[in-house]
Order: C-alpha cells, then structure tokens, then sequence
C-alpha cells in the first residue's frame, strides 16, 4: 500500500498543472459539476470543457454520449454521479495486457526496442528514464546510438550509459545507423543482455528518405533478432497536446501502411507493424495532460510510459487507476 501510495504522489505531482486546469480550478470539471443537479444544460457545458482539457473531440463525445444516455435512462442524476461515472470510465479504457511491456519469448534474449519521434521531444532522455527503470529492475541493458547524424545525440546517450552503468554501441558520425544496429544487434547477443534500447534520429513522418531509413533499422534488426524489435515506440512531448495526438496518428500510419518499407524487398514483404506504444514525456510540464486520454480513443495505441520529472527515476509504467485517481484527486 505504501508503494502505490508513493507512486500516486509522484504521478499526482506531474499531474498537477493538468489536474487544475481539466479539474479542479475555476473552469474546471469539478466545480462545474458538484452540488449540482444533472441536466442538458449541464450535460454540453461539461462537454466544452472536456474538449478545452485536450481531452479530444472523439473521447469527449463518446463519454458525453454516455452520460447523455444515462440520464436520460434515470441511472445519472447529479454532478456527483457524473464524477464517479467519468473516472470508472476512464478507468475502463485501457485492458492490462494492452499496457505490458512487449518482451522477446521466454529463454530469448535480448527484448528489443526501437525508439522513434520528432526533433526536441525528449527522446535520449526519455530512453535513459527507460533504462534506468529496467536496471532498478536488476536487467541488463545495452544502448545503441542510431542516431549518426548528430554527434550531440552520441554523447548524450554516453554520459547517460556512465551514470546508469550502461555501455553505449556506436558507429562514426554521419555513418549508417542501420549498421550501428546491426552491430548493437551482435553485441546484445553476445553478451546476453536482457534488453537493448535502439536510439534513432528525430524525424517528422513527412520526411520520406528519413522514415526509409527507420525501415531499414527494423529491417536489420528483424534480420539480426527474429521477432524484434519487439516494442516500437515513439516518444511524444505531452506539451504539445493536440499535436502529439497528430503526430502519434501519422507515425502509426506511416508504419502500418509499409512507408518505412525495405524497398529492396517485394511488395508483399514490406508490410511493417504500427507503433506498439507511447512513452509521453514531460507530463509534469503541461496543462494538457487530457492527451493521454485521446491518443488511446483515437489511436488506440497505449501509452506505456509517463515522463512526470527531470531525474532518470523520473519515469513510470502508464497505469491507469493511478492515473486516473492522481488526476480526480482533491
């Protein structure tokens, strides 16, 4: 009880930019609908709130027309009621297995997982966040900087890897990244590691030749390590709200429609997967913290990870009671 207890205070913490906006300041939900009797009215002022909250267009109506259902059905009648009825709600959104850390199979090593996003999201440190989360959990971890490009990029992967007691895999600057992650590939095997963490280039999903390149990252690390990489997630600024929801959609898009294709390989062998989740970053500086919320009505890929400080222990798996209480709480 003490552990959820401590981890309910650090996510509440992160949320508290987001939890006065969306819920407890003047404009927000909580005021609007306590010691009040449920009715239309009330019904499309909650709803233009939760829209403001960043909560999203499509979350918001499905929620309101559920609560619009159940008043009129007799089972909603007061602000109150609505309260209890959002939270077990959002609650319900996300199913357990959906958030798990996607792992290689069993007597199978390493686990691989590829990290993507745009320019300034926080990639590199959300990946040390990442790693040393998985050392406090006694695991081996290797770092591969695939990211060739900026030699700024490199060295903040490797004083990360000396604080966390994490090597680092490398290539020379402005080499080919899909060779560092071949070579990251060879060496996680080698020394049996439980996971490698695979750091590539910030990109927009326009930039065709870059998004080529992220294929051929998979496509070699496919080669390397069958079944990898076995989690593809992309790193998203939680500042940025609607935007990340955008961004989130267009990458998972890119991916499921084969854009980051090997095209030396037949049409029918370029089929890529989507995004298998999200690591939001930099939760604590935001109002916008709703967007959790939209990106998994939207997109349906879950976050798994929230960034909610500056410190690598900053970092917490995506749970949604936690987060859903951290968010009501008075």
């Amino acid at each position: 009880m003490g552990f959820f207890k401590s981890i309910l205070s650090k996510v509440k913490a992160g949320l508290e930019r987001t939890r006065e906006v969306l819920v407890e300041g003047s404009l927000g939900i909580k005021n609007l609908l306590l010691g009040r009797r449920l009715d239309e009215a009330l019904i499309q002022e909650l709803e233009a709130r939760l829209i403001q909250g960043d909560v999203g267009v499509k979350t918001t109506q499905r929620l309101i027309d559920g609560i619009r259902a159940a008043f009129k059905a007799g089972t909603l009648t007061s602000g109150e009621d609505v309260l209890a009825y959002l939270k077990t709600e959002l609650k319900a959104m996300w199913p357990p297995a959906d958030r798990a850390l996607r792992l290689a199979p069993a007597n199978s090593k390493p686990t691989v997982i590829l990290v993507t996003g745009v320019n300034g999201v926080g990639k590199t440190t959300s990946i040390s966040k990442l790693c040393a989360t998985l050392r406090g959990q006694r695991k081996t971890v290797l770092l591969g900087a695939c990211d060739t490009f900026r030699a700024g990029a490199v060295r903040q992967l490797e004083i990360w890897g000396e604080r966390l007691g994490v090597e680092v895999v490398k290539g020379q600057q402005g080499g080919d990244p899909a060779a560092v992650a071949y070579d990251a590939c060879a060496a996680a095997l080698a020394r049996g590691v439980d996971f490698l963490i695979l750091d590539t280039a910030g990109r927009l999903h326009t930039q065709d030749p870059l998004m080529r390149q992220l294929g051929k990252i998979r496509t070699v690390v496919a080669k390397q390590i069958p079944g990898a990489p076995h989690e593809t997630l992309l790193v998203l600024d939680a500042t940025s709200g609607q935007n990340a929801l955008r961004q989130a959609e267009e990458f998972d898009k890119a991916l499921a429609a084969g854009q980051l294709a090997d095209t030396t390989k037949p049409a029918d062998a370029t089929k890529s997967p989507g995004l298998t989740g999200i690591f939001l970053a930099k939760l604590d500086g935001t109002a916008k913290g709703g967007i959790v919320i939209a990106i998994k009505d939207v997109t349906n890929i879950p976050v798994k990870f929230i960034g909610v400080g500056e410190s690598p222990e900053d970092v917490q798996p995506f749970d949604p009671e936690t987060f859903v209480e951290a968010l009501f709480a008075i």
